[in-house]
């Protein structure tokens, strides 16, 4: 019994210090990831962010009567264009209606997602509700860009339209 008993106990230890020292190195490379994760999605959200300002700048131009404002924080980061019209009816009351543009870039959450969602409102009706996402590791800069684009336009179109 000694003799093969300390063979196996031997091997059993063996094998229990390099699963641990296997265990600790997933760990570290998991925590990579997380970091790389974490960095990726920064580079969105700064990109992103960028490129949403500037697309909603452009509308004001195009909508005298906007105001730019940037959107940061734990809602997410991007920015947002409102206004207020005044419009007299036929019985020469006036009336205030609002309407909002707001495009976020999402916070970073637990599924590794890039995440954007817009709201738009015209005359005190919302009349769009938006949320695209990718995987981070999937995400493609120009699809991101893509779908501001879309939705800024189906913005300018119905607003026009009002």
């Amino acid at each position: 019994m000694s003799n093969e008993f300390d063979k196996q106990l031997e091997a059993a230890i063996n094998r229990g210090q390099l699963r641990s020292q296997t265990n600790q190195k997933t760990a570290r490379d998991a925590e990579l990831s997380a970091e790389e994760i974490r960095t990726r999605h920064t580079h969105f959200r700064l990109s992103l962010s960028d490129y949403i300002e500037s697309g909603l700048k452009k509308m004001v131009n195009h909508f005298p009567g906007f105001r730019y404002e940037t959107i940061y924080g734990s809602r997410g980061w991007g920015g947002a264009i409102s206004r207020d019209d005044l419009d007299r009816g036929p019985n020469r009351r006036a009336s205030s209606f609002f309407s909002r543009l707001e495009i976020t870039v999402r916070p970073l959450n637990e599924f590794s997602l890039v995440n954007i969602c817009g709201k738009g409102m015209i005359r005190d009706k919302e009349v769009l509700d938006w949320n695209f996402f990718e995987s981070i590791g999937d995400a493609s800069q120009n699809r991101f860009q893509e779908v501001i684009d879309k939705w800024m336009l189906e913005f300018a179109e119905l607003f026009a339209a009002r």
